[in-house]
């Protein structure tokens, strides 16, 4: 044999050693390691066909007491769905942007349209309504484009609230207008030029709408939790740093100062002629702020999760969409000093879920139903429903504040090693400022060390101890790879924000 034969013979030799040896090695491994985990093994996304010719740019759905769907769309459709026949009937048609209905009966909705809140009702049975009723119009009407209205949404007591955007300068406004005209705001970016723009309303039960808080831009979203709160939401802009969750009360101001024209009280000045620090002192700040451009960037309906674990392991909790990403959130609340305060966490459900997640409902089987809209803004057309598949994933429950840190509860006992890895555990601080510009950039970023991590005897419950704890900053943690104790699941969701109004 040649030299070259002999040395070619020996390479192949030892090459396809290695390779079984590599190869060995590598399937060890493989069978050693854990197994991967993702949203889609939880959670199932399945898109709703629709009719032919629908533009389904959704502004309102919910569910009807014998199951079947109704969903209202921008050109002015109120539409029904049988998912047991999976067939659409048109109800009723003609409305003005349609952004938020209530359920009343098989055969009745309320619509809050742009110009008034509709009782629609089938009378005669043949699933079309045949009866529309003005159930109140007292609110002003510029004819501004972006002068949008959400809701209803009901109390325990019985009164529905609805929420009333700010006109925009972008546009003008119509000749014709309804209410009272009022110029007193109109230098702002954003302004109310007719009544109770920027405000939610209350409307009792014997029909006479109230003003009941001011201080708002484009609240796209309303909804009570579990303690019967009234959660709404509002996007970033003028005299909004980042968008944010408000928990509204009656008579208090939330920090747009376009509306004050309206409050009955306030003087006559041009509203954001007031020094700033004026109108900080005067307003309650929001309990949630969703870090903007990589959290969430428009949010928009808040919905509790009451299907006694249909859904999965977050009864009890409070959901809300977003334009800008293809996940809920998840919003862990508590009371700090008496008031109310918390994080927001994504629920992240798989890479088949769509942008422009604008309105939520729990079906009577307990699978979420989402209504998406691209209606000139960001966002993706259709529905979808998302059904969990019965299986628990490794996710955090709760993020309660302390004295030096926080508690971190998480789903299931967890592995004692990563848990008590200081490395897993990221944080950083910073604030967003109020301000009448469009929008704030992240002021005082700061990384916070960790002193010291806990795991309780149960191993759900990791106490954190921070190096600094400061009032009137957002909290960020990002979590590594924590596992669960028999080492089977990773946390899935890894991206918490805390806003931090108050200390213990």
């Amino acid at each position: 044999m040649k030299r070259k034969d002999l040395k070619h013979k020996l390479w192949k030799s030892f090459g396809v050693g290695l390779l079984v040896s590599l190869l060995g090695s590598a399937a060890q491994a493989q069978n050693t390691s854990m197994p991967k985990d993702s949203a889609a093994m939880y959670y199932e996304v399945e898109d709703i066909p629709l009719p032919d010719g629908l533009i389904a740019e959704t502004g309102s759905i919910g569910f009807l007491p014998d199951g079947r769907f109704v969903a209202g769309f921008h050109r002015g459709e109120i539409m029904i769905y049988n998912p047991k026949t999976r067939t659409w009937k048109r109800f009723a048609e003609g409305l003005h942007d349609p952004l938020g209905l209530m359920v009343v009966s098989n055969n009745e909705i309320l619509v809050m349209q742009r110009p008034e809140l509709t009782r629609i009702k089938d009378t005669d049975g043949d699933g079309e309504a045949d009866f529309y009723q003005k159930v109140t119009d007292d609110f002003g009407l510029s004819g501004n484009y972006h002068e949008f209205a959400f809701g209803p949404v009901k109390d325990k007591q019985g009164n529905l609230f609805i929420a009333l955007n700010l006109a925009s300068n972008g546009a003008g406004i119509r000749p014709e207008i309804r209410g009272t005209y009022d110029s007193l705001s109109r230098p702002g970016r954003m302004y109310a030029c007719v009544d109770y723009r920027g405000w939610i309303m209350r409307l009792d039960k014997q029909g006479k709408l109230h003003p009941y808080a001011v201080g708002f831009r484009s609240p796209n979203g309303l909804g009570f939790d579990a303690q019967g709160r009234l959660l709404v939401s509002d996007n970033q802009g003028d005299w909004l740093g980042t968008s944010k969750l408000f928990h509204v009360e009656e008579g208090k101001f939330y920090g747009h100062p376009a509306g004050l024209i309206w409050k009955k009280d306030f003087p006559r000045v041009v509203p954001i002629s007031l020094p700033v620090a004026q109108l900080d002192s005067m307003r309650t700040k929001e309990i949630v702020q969703f870090p903007h451009g990589y959290f969430a960037n428009s949010p928009t309906q808040p919905v509790l999760d009451n299907t006694n674990g249909k859904f999965g392991q977050f009864g009890g909790q409070m959901l809300i969409g977003d334009m800008d990403h293809k996940y809920m959130i998840r919003l862990l609340l508590e009371e700090v000093n008496g008031k109310m305060q918390g994080a927001c966490i994504p629920l992240n459900v798989g890479s088949k879920m769509r942008i422009g997640n604008n309105r939520l409902a729990f079906a009577p089987d307990g699978a979420l139903w989402v209504g998406q809209n691209d209606h000139g803004w960001v966002g993706a057309r259709g529905i979808q429903r998302i059904k969990w598949k019965g299986e628990k994933h490794l996710d955090l429950m709760a993020m309660n504040l302390t004295k030096d840190g926080f508690d971190l509860t998480f789903s299931m006992p967890l592995d004692a090693e990563s848990a008590q890895n200081v490395a897993n555990f990221k944080f950083k601080r910073f604030y967003y400022e109020y301000h009448q510009a469009y929008g704030s950039k992240q002021f005082d970023v700061k990384e916070i060390g960790v002193k010291s991590i806990s795991l309780s005897d149960d191993k759900t419950k990791v106490h954190v101890v921070l190096d600094e704890m400061k009032a009137g900053y957002v909290y960020e943690m990002r979590l590594g790879e924590i596992i669960n104790a028999n080492k089977s699941k990773r946390v899935l969701n890894n991206l918490v924000c805390y806003s931090l109004n108050q200390l213990k």
